[in-house]
């Protein structure tokens, strides 16, 4: 009995590398990067010609320093001087309370709707915040502990303040191993085969993009497999398999800034106070605070996901004189079960909402938002069930024709207690009568346990066809060839992809199954269950007990207003796509070939997100001066849909939103699948295989456009069916070159020899448009008081991009050629109309195979990985409200270098 295997390492260390770019730019030294895998692969015989086994194994040691570049505060900002970005400072006032407050920290009167600062203002008298400056007596308490861990400046990005590093360390354990056996048994071909893998990896920047908040993920993941492949008779086989996967996950595990108390850092705390009282016992740690620039602490979520999906499939060939019958089944059933925390100890995000600029709002403390949560529970499953036939039907011997129909059915996910819910605006809950009218759950009249129906319908069509042209001369020879030189294929085909469990991953842990607290109005920092621009109690809502599923006996009003939980619709289909082909192949020589290419495709029924309770700016705008409410009511402005008005008339108004009302806040979205979107490319490609040298060469010019590419992509909820924009991933232009060469070393000395023989060079190059810059506005401008639907003012202008190398700015002013949205009105630019840096890289590696002894040899290689060292820049942000709109502040990976040996035998 004869055995084979492979043993190998390949290692990388920093002195095979070159620096990142930023790195240089921000004279960063070069961060470390150890890289170590090795393993083996062993076969072979159990028994003389019926039982085989093979097994592997690869372990991979990682420590790799990340480099991070982060815009943060000036010292002289640090000090509450914003004279550099006085600019920003463009917003007025907003509350009664509020202006009480900086009366009190300012010791000179402040009133509502006075401005914080404009060009030119040199007088409290005149604004809050003269020469735009801010006294470190109205700084929040908890700013001056917090400001302590974000780390000072040591260099500049753009003109602005930023911090640098590389010296924090990505590191990754990893292990896997897998066995197969095969048996040729009078029931068939028997095959088992096992996968495991089991890996830890801790990163420094999980959620905070400064250091000293890591947090460490770890997997582990198993695979069984079980087949039987059967011949009967002659022309049938029949392919028998069962596969069961097995996948365990604790991400973002706290590592740093924990052992904090919130205490220590400013905050109220305790039951008995509006202050942040923790959801877990013990666990001491710094809320997740996020500016347009810098975010601290530790991440928001911390999660749990165990799930398991065992599948059946049963396929069945038959050969029929010129027909291919196939035709098959397969079943499979997942569970997901969940066990999440979502900001224990809060989380807040400043967006400039309040003074116009998030540094200053963090300063004086005005969160936009705050974010609690309790322990999150989900049981999620699913089933899906196929059926298929086809076709492969050689009509002639240049002409074939496939088709076939596929059968599924493909329900949305349910929970085995039912802890899920969705939304249907008037109608009340008869499962939790206590519920506000709109929230309903499984079991209510019309909603089944998967909140959208299971349809049967789902009938997925093809047919393709395959023709060898055989012309006999003039101009469609030269165009084909002789017989057999060129094929053509045409083929369409419908597509339909089931919907995966993240659909109840963000109901997770949503009223009364849990509280997700997401503030209802703008609270204050240190007291953030205090209504900022009223000063009234929003009520302590932690901890919270949390009733069984099905217990009625629910106190409702401890969990409204109903915040940042979607459901899905009631209308939810299973999304689907047309694709079609048609192919030109042609052999050109011996040992080339060329094809061309059109290939397109069209989505259906994407699933995609619908705020199902917006805002109407109308009516905020209505609402908007001091004039049109009486004395004491706030302004409605950004962030205000739930607020309580009064007019000037005296008119009450309970906020802006519509159809639900004020009992439900920000990001109650429809999961609904509405979306669509088209792609359509032209590919290319010439392939040559020689005996010592070799090529493939393609080219893909391609237009992907869609109104959602993916979930959070939230739609306009008054004109969801709005014009198309470019997707996400469109790639327009991808050019990649592979190449080998066989070095003729040899016939240097005219016999072979062990040191001249088998080297090898080889390499892929590739260049590539860029991705599309997503264009955000993260300040409610709108009024609509939603995620994901603010964008920029286009005002017209040059879009040519920039030589990062020279300059970061992308384009040339950015705040020239967009600006903030108009108050009350979503911007008119496209969500996606322009594109980032492009690709330019090329990977070699030089091969040396030794012939050690009969069965037995060495493989040494070198790589370089972007060999050339090209500077490989990712998007600058797209978020208008960021300091860093357009400026480019990260690249891929500088040159890499990798050694490895294989030992063959």
């Amino acid at each position: 009995m004869q055995f084979h295997g492979i043993g190998f390492e390949f290692f990388r260390n920093q002195k095979l590398d070159a620096n990142n770019w930023f790195n240089n730019y921000n004279h960063v030294p070069r961060g470390d990067y150890d890289r170590h895998q090795a393993g083996g692969t062993f076969g072979g015989p159990l028994t003389h010609d019926k039982m085989f086994f093979f097994a592997d194994y690869q372990g991979t040691r990682e420590k790799i320093g990340t480099p991070q570049t982060t815009i943060v505060p000036s010292d002289a900002q640090r000090a509450g001087d914003l004279s550099a970005i006085a600019d920003s400072l463009t917003d007025s006032v907003k509350g009664s309370a509020w202006a009480q407050i900086l009366s009190r920290r300012l010791g000179y009167p402040v009133m509502a709707g006075e401005p914080y600062y404009f060009p030119g203002c040199t007088s409290s008298a005149s604004c809050v915040f003269p020469n735009a400056r801010i006294p470190t007596s109205v700084f929040a308490a908890p700013v001056t502990p917090l400001l302590k861990l974000l780390p000072r400046a040591n260099g500049a990005l753009e003109g602005q303040p930023a911090f640098s590093t590389s010296a924090f360390n990505n590191t990754l354990r990893d292990h896997k191993w897998s066995t197969r056996v095969d048996a040729n048994t009078r029931f068939g071909m028997l095959s088992g085969y096992y996968f495991f893998d089991q890996s830890l990896v801790d990163r420094p920047y999980p959620s905070a993009n400064v250091p000293g908040f890591n947090a460490d993920t770890w997997l582990r993941a198993q695979q069984l497999n079980v087949s039987d492949t059967k011949t009967i008779g002659s022309a049938t086989v029949n392919e028998l398999r069962f596969n069961f996967l097995r996948n365990a996950t604790l991400r973002d595990r706290y590592r740093g800034g924990v052992g904090v108390s919130l205490a220590s850092l400013g905050f109220v705390t305790g039951p008995d106070t509006l202050g942040i009282v923790g959801v877990i016992p013990g666990l001491d740690s710094v809320p997740n605070i996020a500016t347009h620039n810098w975010t601290i602490g530790t991440p928001q979520g911390q999660t749990g996901i165990y799930s398991s999906i065992f599948q059946g499939t049963d396929n069945v060939s038959l050969l029929r004189g010129n027909h291919t019958v196939k035709f098959g089944g397969e079943f499979h059933y997942s569970k997901v079960d969940e066990r999440n925390t979502y900001a224990p100890n809060g989380s807040f995000d400043f967006d400039g909402s309040e003074t116009g600029s998030d540094l200053a709002d963090f300063l004086i403390g005005a969160p936009a938002t705050y974010i609690q949560a309790t322990q999150q529970l989900l049981d999620s499953r699913t089933a899906y069930v196929g059926a298929y036939a086809q076709d492969s039907w050689r009509m002639s011997p240049r002409l074939t024709l496939n088709y076939g129909l596929r059968w599924e059915v493909s329900p949305f996910w349910w929970d085995t207690e039912d802890k899920i819910q969705t939304i249907v605006p008037g109608l009340q809950s008869t499962v939790y009568p206590g519920a506000p009218k709109g929230w309903v759950f499984p079991g209510d009249p019309g909603i089944p346990r998967t909140l959208a129906p299971t349809h049967y319908d789902n009938f997925a069509p093809r047919v393709g066809v395959a023709y060898s042209p055989d012309a006999k001369g003039g101009v469609l020879r030269a165009l084909f060839g002789d017989a057999g030189q060129s094929s053509i294929h045409a083929s369409w085909g419908r597509f339909f992809t089931a919907v995966d469990d993240s659909q109840l991953f963000i109901e997770v842990g949503d009223a009364p199954f849990g509280l997700y607290w997401y503030s209802p109005q703008p609270p204050l920092f240190d007291t953030p269950f205090i209504d900022r621009a009223t000063g009234q109690s929003q009520g302590q809502r932690f901890p919270r007990p949390l009733p069984k599923p099905g217990d009625t006996n629910i106190d409702w009003s401890a969990f409204l207003p109903i915040a940042s939980s979607p459901g899905i619709a009631t209308s939810a289909q299973l999304p689907y796509s047309d694709n079609f082909t048609l192919s030109l192949q042609r052999q050109l020589t011996s040992r080339t070939v060329g094809n061309v290419a059109y290939v397109g495709s069209r989505g259906h029924r994407l699933l995609a997100s619908v705020e199902a309770n917006p805002g109407y700016p109308d009516v905020c705008l209505s609402l908007n001066k001091p004039s049109q409410v009486a004395p004491g009511s706030p302004t409605c402005g950004p962030n205000g849909e739930n607020e309580v008005y009064t007019r000037a008339n005296g008119e009450v108004v309970y906020g802006t939103r519509s159809p639900l009302g004020i009992d439900f806040a920000a990001g109650n979205q429809y999961m609904t699948t509405i979306a669509r979107s088209r792609y359509n490319a032209l590919e290319t490609s010439l392939r040559y295989s020689g005996s010592s040298a070799s090529f493939l060469v393609s080219y893909t010019y391609s237009k992907s456009m869609d109104n959602a590419s993916a979930r959070g992509d939230a739609l306009n909820p008054f004109t969801y069916t709005g014009p198309l924009a470019l997707s996400a991933f469109d790639l327009k232009h991808n050019f990649v070159v592979s190449y080998s060469y066989t070095l003729p070393f040899e016939k240097l000395t005219g016999h072979p020899s062990r040191i001249l023989s088998g080297w090898t060079i080889s390499g892929v190059t590739r260049l590539t448009s860029g991705f599309p810059i997503t264009l955000t506005e993260s300040d409610d401008r709108s009024l609509v008081g939603t995620f994901g639907i603010d964008r920029p003012q286009f005002n017209g202008g040059d879009l040519t991009p920039n030589d990062p190398r020279t300059t970061l700015n992308w384009i040339n002013n950015p705040k020239r050629v967009f600006s903030v949205e108009p108050l009350g009105q979503i911007g008119n630019a496209p969500r996606r109309f322009f594109y980032g840096p492009g690709i330019n890289n090329t990977d070699l590696a030089v091969l040396k195979n030794v012939n050690l002894t009969q069965g037995r040899s060495l493989q040494l290689r070198a790589e370089l990985f972007n060999a050339f060292n090209h500077a490989q820049f990712l998007n600058p942000s797209g978020n208008i409200n960021s300091r860093a709109f357009m400026v480019i502040r990260s690249a891929r990976d500088p040159r890499i270098g990798q050694l490895a040996a294989k030992f063959l035998f």
